[in-house]
């Protein structure tokens, strides 16, 4: 992207360093994570939870564009900068209008088809931004025109769901999340990546949001309680769960990984990064929304909330979400690791196995013990990865400097 276009776009040119603008674009994303949290624990059922797991596959969607855009050309100067801003005025207006995505709150504008037209005008940016990016580049031009049809399916099946209500409003937003995903996939490999590296970091740190929303999440809830023993413990428990999760992402892996897609050429490094970032780490970030809705939950039956006493059980679906939550992690980083690097963790496997298996026994015990057995199963999994893995972690380690 040389001049005379340089004041309009500049290339990253393997450059690695995510930009302050990108960090700033995310903060709009805790936000739209709180929001489905709280709109999880309003409506802990069945169709509440899948309710926003459809919310977080659209808004996830809305961010990976962006991914890919600011890996090819620097997000933070020329007409990228703004497009950024106006960008982020879209996905902030969705995040306001989560609570009534699906269900029209009374007066005003129609909620679901103002987060539809948001969703639209967020991925229309996103296309217009990299044609303009592709001008000299046809392969990547053809593939922004490939790309297209599933975002307009997406967007009009969105719109369609606005008009009705239900089991048919809940099957046309999993028609356009579907059209959308399997469009992607059909529409080919002629995206470019700039920097594996910075590709990498970017989504590593989406994952740091999404475990600060979490923390953000119990904090609040018990925000306005007096303070007590029990809060206390209860919270040092609730971060030590989300700690493991950091731990479980970046202690190492998150380097094996990163070099393994840096290594990678081709159409095998565009299908490593969609198929292991794109894709893959979607589910984590489920995962840890629905560990934060269990988190909220728990804080909330210790603090006392709805007239909870301390020797109250977490059960039902908020207890599914918190240990269910954590196993999808641990699950989707297996795939991710498995795809991206060849490395296969069994053990993690048999850990969301054992948290699947605890949830009958841990809705019969206090909410405080539930948040104990499952920080403990998740510091003993580090502890035997931590001692089996030493020889390789140090080499790694030794290796990047630290």
């Amino acid at each position: 992207m040389a001049t005379p276009r340089r004041a309009r776009l500049e290339a990253r040119n393997g450059q690695n360093s995510v930009t302050t603008l990108e960090l700033f674009f995310d903060l709009v994303f805790v936000f739209a994570l709180t929001q489905v949290t709280d709109l999880m624990a309003d409506e802990p059922t069945g169709t509440g939870l899948f309710r926003g797991a459809l919310i977080l596959t659209v808004l996830w969607w809305s961010w990976v564009g962006y991914s890919w855009l600011s890996n090819v050309v620097k997000a933070d100067e020329g007409v990228i900068r703004v497009a950024m801003f106006v960008a982020m005025g879209g996905v902030f207006v969705a995040a306001i209008t989560i609570p009534e995505s699906f269900d029209d709150l009374p007066g005003g504008l129609s909620g679901p088809v103002v987060f539809a037209a948001c969703y639209f005008f967020v991925r229309a940016m996103h296309i217009l931004m990299f044609w303009l990016v592709s001008a000299g580049d046809p392969v990547l031009r053809r593939q922004v025109l490939r790309f297209v049809p599933s975002m307009a399916a997406g967007t009009v099946l969105l719109l369609a769901a606005s008009q009705a209500s239900g089991a048919l409003q809940t099957w046309l937003w999993v028609g356009a999340i579907l059209g959308d995903y399997l469009g992607t996939m059909l529409a080919g490999t002629g995206w470019r990546l700039a920097s594996a590296a910075h590709f990498a970091e970017r989504h590593g740190l989406i994952i740091i949001v999404a475990l600060g929303e979490s923390i953000v999440a119990t904090g609040i809830g018990i925000a306005q309680k007096p303070i007590s023993w029990p809060i206390i413990a209860a919270s040092m428990l609730a971060l030590a769960v989300s700690a493991a999760l950091w731990w479980a992402y970046f202690d190492v892996t998150a380097i094996i990984t990163e070099r393994a897609l840096h290594a990678a050429e081709g159409v095998r490094q565009i299908q490593l990064a969609r198929g292991g970032y794109s894709f893959l780490h979607l589910p984590m970030v489920i995962g840890i929304i629905m560990m934060s809705l269990g988190l909220k939950k728990a804080l909330g039956h210790v603090a006392g909330d709805e007239d909870y006493t301390l020797s109250d059980p977490l059960y039902g679906l908020p207890l599914v979400a918190l240990f269910g939550g954590t196993a999808l992690f641990l699950l989707a980083h297996v795939a991710f690791t498995r795809l991206v690097a060849g490395v296969l963790k069994w053990e993690r496997v048999a850990v969301a196995g054992v948290l699947v298996a605890l949830v009958p026994p841990a809705s019969m015990m206090p909410a405080i013990g539930s948040l104990a057995i499952l920080a403990a199963v998740l510091v003993v999994m580090l502890a035997y990865e931590t001692r089996r893995y030493a020889e390789q972690r140090h080499e790694i380690r030794h290796a990047e400097g630290h």
